[in-house]
C-alpha cells in the first residue's frame, strides 16, 4: 500500500492545504523558518496516528476512547495554529491522505471490509482537543457505504503501514531504539516456542516469593493509613515480562577498541541511526510499507559520507517510501523534478523545474548549465563539437533538447578533470552522463568518480571499438572522412602499416607521422584532431564507420532515455 499524496491544513505555521504528491523518494527543500518540518512533522504525525488504530472503535466518524496522549505526537496548545486559537478554540487540524492498493490488496479489501475499490484509498484524519476523527472521503455512490465501514478499513490501514521517523537531531538513543524495533521482531518469533514458555514460568516462579513479599509489606504500611485495605498484590503481567526480554540491548561498537555508541562522536551517532535504517528497512513488518520520514539527512555527516547516505537512501526507496527534508542540493532528485516539494512562505507545492530549485536553494550555474537538465561530459572541445553535430543528426529528440538547451554538452579539457566537472554538474542540480576514452586515463577517471559517489554504471558510456585495445572518440569515424585532409594539410597517408594494428586511434596517428619522417607533439596532435572535429561537424551523416558505432548508437539511447526519464518527473 503506497501513500500517493498528502495534505495538511491548520497545523503549526500552516493554514492552507496544498495536495502534495508523494513518490518512492519525496524531498522537501526550502529557506529555514520557511515549513519544511512541519511539513514532514505533520505527515509523521498522520501516519502514527493512522497505525495506532486497529482494534480502535469509531462512531459517528470519531475514534472513541482514544486520545492522543503523547505531546510528541500532537498537542493542541502548540500544533494548532496560535493565530487561530484565540477565534476557534474548538479548532481542529485536518490531514487528508490518499494510499494507492495494489491488485492484491483490493481483493484483500474485499475480503476484510466488504466493498470494492477501484484502487485509491482517500482518508482524512482530524485532531484537536476532542476525540480524533476518522472518515473516507472517496467520492461517488460508494462513498457513504465506506463511511459506514470506519472501523474495519481504519483496522485494514493499520496493519499495512509502518512509519519511521528520524529527527535531524540524531542521537545514540535514536540508534537503540532502531536496533530495540529490531531485537523486539526478532525474539516475537521465539515467543510461542514451548521451551520459551517453561523457561519464563520458571523466571515467574522465582520472582513470586519475592513478589509476594514485597505485596505484604506495602499492605501493612497502607493499612496503617487506610485500615479498610485488606490485600495488596505486586505482579509481573506476562506480556510485561516478554517486553522487557525484548527490549533490554546494548548496542557496542568496536572500532578498535569496544565503546557503547551512547559515548560515541555526534558524526558516529548520527551516521549509526541513519546506517540502520537499510536493516530496518529490510526487517520491515511483513505485508507492511515502510515510510521512512527523515530530517536533514546531512546533519554531522562529513561529505564522503553524505554521498554514502545517498545510496542507502536510493535503495531503500526501490521498495519502501521516503520522504526527507534537506538544504543539500546533493540530495535533489535531478530525474524526476516533481519529487522535489518546495516548502517558501508556509507554502509547499511540487517544484515545476529545477531553475525553481536553484533559486530557493540559493544554487548559482553557469551560463552554460543555466537552462541545461542533462549535461553529456566528453573530453576534449572537438570532441564537443563533434559530438554536438553527430547527435543532432542521429537522434531528433537530441537535436530538439540541445536547440532548446535541454541537454547541454561539457568538455573535460582531459579525462583527468572528470570529477570535478561532476561535482560542478551536480551543484548545479542538473542530471549527467559521461562519454570517455576507452583508455587508461578514462577507467581511471571513472572509476575515481564512481568511488566518489558522482557517477553510476547507467550514467557513462566509453569509446569502445572491436579489435581495439584502446580506443578514443576519432576510432569510430570512417577513415576517408580525414584521409584527403592529413594527405594534403601534413602530408601523410593513413596507408602506413604503422597506422594499422591495435592501439588507439593517437597512438597510431603517431606512429604513422614518425614513419614518414614528420614532426609529433601534443600540440600536433591537438591540430590534428580539431581539423577531424570540424570535418565531422560539416559531416555528421558520413562521420561514422558503421561497424564501430555501437557505442555511440547506446549513447543516443542513454540520452534520450533519461530525457524521457526527466520529462516523465514533471507531470
Amino acid at each position: 500500500m503506497e501513500l500517493v499524496s498528502f495534505s495538511v491544513s491548520n497545523y503549526r505555521s500552516i493554514t492552507t492545504a496544498y495536495k502534495l504528491p508523494i513518490r518512492q523518494s519525496t524531498i522537501l527543500i526550502g529557506p529555514n523558518n520557511e515549513g519544511k518540518s512541519n511539513v514532514l512533522r505533520a505527515l509523521v504525525t498522520a501516519l502514527e496516528v493512522l497505525q495506532a488504530l486497529s482494534g480502535r472503535r469509531i462512531s459517528a466518524g470519531r475514534l472513541r476512547s482514544f486520545r492522543v496522549d503523547s505531546r510528541d505526537t500532537y498537542y493542541w496548545p502548540d500544533d494548532f495554529p496560535i493565530s487561530l486559537q484565540e477565534k476557534r478554540p474548538g479548532g481542529e487540524s485536518v490531514f487528508d491522505l490518499e494510499f494507492r492498493l495494489t491488485q492484491n490488496e483490493i481483493g484483500e479489501f474485499a475480503a476484510e471490509v466488504g466493498s470494492s475499490l477501484n484502487g485509491t484509498l482517500p482518508i482524512q484524519l482530524t485532531l484537536g482537543q476532542r476525540e480524533p476523527g476518522f472518515r473516507v472521503v472517496k467520492k461517488g455512490p460508494g462513498g457513504p457505504a465506506l463511511s459506514r465501514k470506519a472501523e474495519k478499513i481504519a483496522n485494514f490501514v493499520a496493519k499495512r503501514i509502518n512509519i519511521n521517523y528520524i529527527p535531524a537531531v540524531r542521537t545514540a538513543e535514536a540508534a537503540q531504539e532502531i536496533v530495540t524495533r529490531m531485537v523486539e521482531r526478532q525474539l516475537s518469533a521465539i515467543e510461542d516456542d514451548p521451551a520459551y514458555k517453561v523457561a519464563l514460568a520458571e523466571v515467574a516462579k522465582l520472582q513470586q516469593p519475592l513478589l509476594n513479599r514485597l505485596s505484604d509489606g506495602i499492605r501493612d504500611t497502607l493499612k496503617e493509613f487506610l485500615p479498610n485495605v485488606r490485600q495488596v498484590r505486586v505482579g509481573i503481567p506476562p506480556e510485561a515480562r516478554y517486553r522487557a526480554l525484548r527490549r533490554a540491548c546494548e548496542i557496542v561498537v568496536d572500532d578498535g577498541t569496544p565503546t557503547p555508541l551512547a559515548r560515541k562522536g555526534d558524526g558516529v551517532q548520527s551516521l549509526a541511526a541513519l546506517s540502520l535504517m537499510r536493516q530496518a528497512s529490510g526487517d520491515s513488518f511483513a505485508g507492511r510499507q515502510l515510510i521512512l520520514a527523515i530530517e536533514e539527512p546531512e546533519s554531522h555527516l562529513h561529505p564522503n559520507a553524505i554521498h554514502q547516505l545517498k545510496a542507502v537512501l536510493a535503495e531503500i526507496a526501490r521498495t519502501n517510501q521516503v520522504i526527507m527534508t534537506t538544504h543539500c542540493p546533493l540530495f535533489v532528485d535531478r530525474t524526476t523534478i516533481k519529487s522535489n516539494i518546495i516548502v517558501h512562505r508556509n507554502k509547499a507545492v511540487a517544484a515545476r523545474s529545477v531553475r525553481e530549485i536553484r533559486d530557493v536553494l540559493g544554487v548559482r550555474a553557469s551560463d552554460n548549465l543555466q537552462h541545461a537538465e542533462l549535461i553529456l561530459v566528453v573530453e576534449g572541445e572537438g570532441d564537443r563539437r563533434a559530438v554536438r553535430a553527430l547527435l543532432t543528426h542521429c537522434s531528433k529528440t537530441l537535436a530538439s533538447a540541445l536547440a532548446q538547451g535541454a541537454l547541454g554538452i561539457e568538455s573535460l579539457q582531459g579525462g583527468g578533470n572528470l570529477s570535478y566537472k561532476l561535482s560542478q554538474i551536480r551543484e548545479a542540480l542538473c542530471v549527467a552522463h559521461a562519454f570517455v576514452d576507452c583508455d587508461d586515463a578514462g577507467q581511471r577517471a571513472v572509476n575515481k568518480a564512481m568511488q566518489d559517489g558522482l557517477l553510476t554504471l547507467a550514467d557513462v558510456q566509453f569509446t569502445v571499438c572491436a579489435g581495439r585495445d584502446e580506443a578514443e572518440i576519432e576510432d569510430l569515424y570512417e577513415e576517408n572522412l580525414y584521409s584527403p585532409m592529413l594527405q594534403n594539410k601534413y602530408g601523410v597517408s593513413i596507408q602506413s602499416p604503422k597506422f594499422k594494428g591495435p592501439s588507439k586511434w593517437s597512438d597510431r596517428l603517431r606512429d604513422a607521422f614518425k614513419h614518414q619522417g614528420k614532426p609529433w607533439s601534443e600540440q600536433i596532435e591537438a591540430r590534428v584532431k580539431a581539423d577531424v572535429a570540424e570535418l565531422v561537424e560539416s559531416n555528421a551523416a558520413a562521420a561514422l564507420n558503421a561497424h564501430r558505432k555501437s557505442c555511440f548508437d547506446a549513447l543516443v539511447s542513454a540520452l534520450e532515455k533519461k530525457l524521457t526519464t526527466i520529462a516523465a518527473g514533471k507531470k
